[in-house]
């Protein structure tokens, strides 16, 4: 169901479109000949085929139009500008090349999204496993379906000549239905222009990316640009969450689209496990192979979008029954171990409160986390991190996830503000009434060493919990990007465990 997003030249070729018709698609005026015809479009200088149309895009610290000569010489028949370039080829010329550059490519592409059942999921948490839900719900019922985010690409929401050029590709396979994965930078940078969503939906806000969008507001306010009718005339939106409320409450009062609000009520019966959960919906049982109530509300969301699309409630409980779990999401390491290992990706606090609560849930024993915060990202979170992690885990181990540029010693010491403040206030609790032992604390910088601490220090009924890079397969410190994988040194270190028994 999944796939790489972000090839160039992955389409069929098409008879190709006119500067005039681009231009009338994207407001912008013509320098050159109206005439000329175009056949695909690029961001990246580097991917410039024949006859293609080069986007001069201004980025934080690389401006496109120092790249149009290149693009030329590349092959690039025209460009998309916001100033004309000392260049011997036609261009449109528009205010915002970053805003126009998304509407350019759904026109060179024939409008793709417009013959394919497009789904758009935006909100912090949860947006991949609800699109490989809702994949497996439309597969199980017969249908192709592909999926678009995280797991497919090196960004959640590819650029958009790249997202348009696959679209294109998979309506000429004869694929039915494509989940997107909506990043509220791809919002706010305009990647998903000139998309059209047959439903989108809203999982949840939680502090995530406030290196970027500064504050909640201007998050949520990214977030909530996904559910301009312009996107889509329908939507499906989570209540339990307080922005979700608030969203949905907007969407409905303005009357423009078929708005569906959920929430774990929705789901009774239910029966929640270590291995996956159990509950009704609309009348139909529905077992899933994932753990947690985030997830029933991550299946909840799938079903109701399947729904909403059309699909029965029988065949959405088969769909969501039959879906596999989701990479790096609360993923078990195999083992016969007499205590659990599970990686997860959550690296906000929300995530981490989520997946660490569904460990409480589903533990016999101790709950061990093993985290850390990225560099370079929103240092406000990080002892809200910590916080969380001491006031549900027994055994908190701090390690680094993705230093960057900074110093990872730095980093730890600002997510133990919160794992200290979190200790000292357990402390004050009388032994007696405390939900749980105060969380005893390891800090080791190196991550491979801080996980093998913790498995080696799981007894009978434990679970451990390594987060924060779920299926991410590298390790970034500094400019140095070397292969780390969670799950892989999890495994080695079951091994050593297991050759020491």
């Amino acid at each position: 169901m999944m796939a790489q997003t972000n090839a160039p030249g992955s389409a069929e070729k098409k008879p190709g479109i006119s500067l005039e018709a681009i231009a009338a698609g994207v407001g912008g005026q013509i320098v050159g000949d109206p005439s000329m015809v175009v056949t695909g479009i690029t961001h990246d200088s580097r991917q410039v085929e024949s006859g293609w149309l080069f986007a001069c895009i201004r980025g934080a610290t690389v401006d496109g139009h120092n790249f149009a000569a290149t693009a030329v010489q590349a092959g690039a028949g025209a460009l998309l500008v916001d100033h004309v370039v000392d260049v011997a080829v036609p261009q449109i010329m528009v205010d915002d090349v970053r805003a126009a550059t998304g509407l350019a490519a759904a026109k060179v592409y024939g409008d793709p999204s417009t013959k394919l059942t497009v789904v758009g999921v935006t909100g912090t948490n949860g947006k991949t496993t609800i699109v490989e839900m809702l994949a497996a719900v439309w597969t199980q019922a017969g249908r192709s379906a592909k999926v678009i985010g995280t797991l497919t690409g090196p960004r959640t929401t590819p650029e958009g000549p790249d997202l348009h050029r696959q679209l294109a590709q998979w309506s000429d396979e004869g694929v039915e239905l494509v989940a997107i994965e909506v990043s509220s930078h791809s919002l706010e940078l305009a990647r998903v222009a000139g998309v059209q969503f047959a439903c989108v939906a809203f999982t949840n806000l939680g502090r995530d990316h406030l290196d970027f969008h500064h504050d909640m507001e201007s998050y949520f306010a990214a977030k909530a640009k996904l559910f301009a009718p312009a996107f889509s005339s329908r939507a499906v939106i989570n209540r339990d969450d307080p922005f979700g409320q608030r969203l949905y409450e907007q969407v409905a009062a303005g009357q423009e689209h078929e708005a569906v609000a959920y929430g774990l009520d929705d789901a009774y019966d239910g029966d929640y496990g270590a291995e996956g959960s159990q509950f009704t919906w609309q009348g139909q049982q529905i077992s899933l192979r994932s753990p947690g109530l985030h997830n029933v509300s991550n299946a909840l969301a799938a079903a109701n979008i399947a729904a909403m699309l059309g699909l029965s409630p029988e065949m959405v409980a088969r769909g969501l029954s039959a879906a596999g779990p989701v990479r790096g999401r609360f993923e078990i390491v195999p083992g016969d171990q007499p205590f659990t290992v599970a990686v997860d990706y959550a690296h906000t606090p929300d995530a981490l409160a989520a997946v660490l609560a569904t460990g409480r849930e589903v533990s016999q024993g101790r709950v061990i986390v093993v985290f850390g915060c990225g560099g370079d990202r929103d240092r406000e979170k990080r002892p809200e991190m910590g916080r969380v992690a001491a006031e549900n885990a027994e055994v908190v181990v701090v390690t680094s996830d993705n230093p960057r540029s900074e110093d990872p010693r730095t980093i730890v010491e600002e997510i133990l503000v919160g794992v200290h403040e979190a200790v000292a206030s357990q402390k004050r609790v009388p032994e007696s009434s405390r939900q749980k032992p105060v969380a005893e604390v390891k800090v080791d910088l190196d991550r491979e060493k801080a996980i093998t601490w913790a498995v080696a220090a799981a007894q009978a009924g434990d679970l451990v919990v390594i987060a924060g890079k779920g299926h991410e397969t590298t390790q970034v410190t500094g400019s140095t990007e070397s292969r780390f994988d969670d799950a892989e040194v999890a495994t080695a270190a079951l091994a050593n465990v297991k050759a020491n028994v």
